[in-house]
């Protein structure tokens, strides 16, 4: 009874803040037009407000001429001013926070400031948002009866300066409301555990007697984790252990090669899966419909959005558009300015939109991750799709992937080479490997002009990995846990020589 008492009163409170969403929907230019001058206002005093005389930009046209777009090594300096514990630097408030992030390519590690501001009004306001637009959507939903399994990457923070770094995921359990920590599973002392296979033990022990009804995490990741729990209390699927499990919050790698699996272990039509779109440097989408492939870009989070047309980008001719100057069905690199003191930083993500009103997006890659040696403009959307396609035709199921170029020798055509762990591999990987080549071809136009009579490129070469191979490189580059992703794609053949070097 009071679990049912308790799900009315959360969905009540959840559902009043629909209708300021419904306000950035209908008025999305407005709502970005209005934070962006309040950002400007409140760092007015900053060092780089002085800098770039904040006190004298009105427009977003003047801030656009004035500042230019930073990577982060070219924000790092401040950064780290500011991780020594200097204030006013880029934020008006000290920065107590920062989420340590190496990313996928690049072994030298990221401090992304995580400000006070940014917990509460992004982070957090993202978490009961995600909540609020699910409850909106599902009106019997039965969800805080139980509890929701979480797996982020959470190690423990580090002190450096009166300053503290960590996984993101460390940082908000650290800072969570109790309304989070009552209401999910496994606990904080198990969720910041740092070995990934003891806390695995833990949290199949500590779940499995648990009311579980949803989840969060990465699917890769929460893949492992759900199959250890089939494997360790020898049910048939999840729904047997946790009947009243009635949704998956998921991010951080694309859903699409694991969508048949999760079915398999939640065999429910009414069963959900929403998307989210988050990252160290803020929560930035949310799906907002059931059964659907796009995101609700969220625009009152103290995140003001630019945009870098991707057939500009690193070139001469590279621009940068604001939100309101966005086309459907282009694919555009973000660049962000937040509640947290990053300025016209470029995130490294692509987006598409699929929608101008209100606006929704889908992620497509990243801007260091895809192929085009060969003018193929192969991205992250593109082997996705093709891959689960394939898998779908000739039921297979994959655990992981990654491809890189084989380079032009001598008059030696190019292709691309893959290799792929497959949880259920194909009968016959010959096939496989021409099915994969012929729906890349019917998803990306460039490839396939490519590929027509092998004018420039040959047909992809495929490597069946062995078993855990992934699994075995992420341990080795100490990136085990939930929010390392494995590389899908790129243009050199680092990764790949390392992987085939491991088979």
């Amino acid at each position: 009874m009071a679990f049912t008492i308790i799900n009315s009163i959360a969905s009540w409170i959840l559902k009043k803040r629909i209708h300021q969403i419904d306000l950035f929907r209908k008025y999305p230019n407005e709502v970005q037009n209005d934070l962006f001058l309040n950002l400007i206002k409140t760092n007015e005093k900053t060092l780089l407000g002085i800098k770039y005389d904040y006190a004298s930009i009105n427009s977003y046209e003047t801030f656009a001429e004035r500042v230019p777009v930073y990577r982060y090594e070219e924000f790092e300096p401040f950064i780290e001013r500011a991780r020594r514990g200097e204030s006013n630097i880029f934020w008006p408030e000290p920065i107590r926070w920062f989420a340590k992030s190496s990313g996928t390519t690049n072994a030298k590690s990221k401090f992304i400031p995580v400000s006070n501001d940014a917990l509460e009004n992004c982070h957090y306001k993202a978490a009961k948002d995600l909540l609020c637009l699910y409850l909106n959507n599902n009106e019997d939903s039965q969800l805080f009866t139980g509890k929701s399994l979480r797996l982020g990457g959470s190690k423990q923070l580090y002190e450096d300066n009166n300053t503290f770094f960590g996984d993101l995921s460390a940082i908000l359990i650290d800072n969570m409301p109790f309304w989070a920590e009552m209401s999910s599973t496994p606990s904080n002392k198990t969720s910041l555990m740092s070995e990934w296979e003891s806390k695995m033990k833990a949290i199949v022990n500590e779940v499995r007697n648990e009311n579980v009804t949803s989840f969060a995490g990465v699917p890769s990741w929460m893949l492992v984790l759900l199959n250890k729990i089939i494997q360790e209390t020898g049910r048939d699927n999840l729904l047997e252990l946790w009947p009243n499990a009635e949704v998956y919050f998921h991010g951080g790698v694309s859903f699409e090669p694991y969508r048949d699996q999760y079915k398999k272990l939640l065999p429910s039509d009414k069963f959900r899966f929403y998307e989210t779109y988050n990252a160290s440097e803020g929560f930035f989408a949310i799906q907002d419909q059931n059964d659907c492939n796009e995101m609700l870009l969220m625009l009152d989070y103290g995140i003001f959005y630019e945009f870098i047309p991707m057939d500009t980008f690193g070139t001469t001719r590279e621009r940068v558009i604001p939100l309101s100057q966005v086309e459907l069905g282009k694919n555009y690199a973000i660049v962000i300015t937040t509640n947290a003191g990053l300025l016209r930083y470029l995130i490294g993500d692509t987006v598409r939109f699929t929608s101008l009103l209100p606006y929704r997006i889908r992620i497509t890659g990243r801007t260091k991750h895809f192929i085009n040696v060969f003018g193929e403009e192969l991205m992250i959307e593109n082997t996705d799709m093709a891959l689960a396609k394939t898998c779908k035709d000739l039921q297979a199921e994959v655990a992981e992937y990654t491809v890189a170029p084989i380079f032009m020798e001598g008059k030696e055509k190019g292709a691309h080479e893959w290799i792929v762990e497959f949880t259920t591999a194909p009968k016959n990987m010959e096939e496989f490997a021409k099915q994969l080549d012929l729906n890349l071809q019917s998803l990306n136009s460039d490839y396939e002009a490519k590929r027509f009579n092998n004018m420039t490129l040959n047909p992809l070469k495929l490597h069946k990995a062995r078993k855990n191979l992934f699994y075995d490189w992420l341990k080795d580059n100490d990136k085990l846990g939930g929010q390392h992703k494995v590389p899908r794609l790129a243009n050199d053949r680092k990764i790949l020589e390392e992987l085939l070097s491991k088979q």
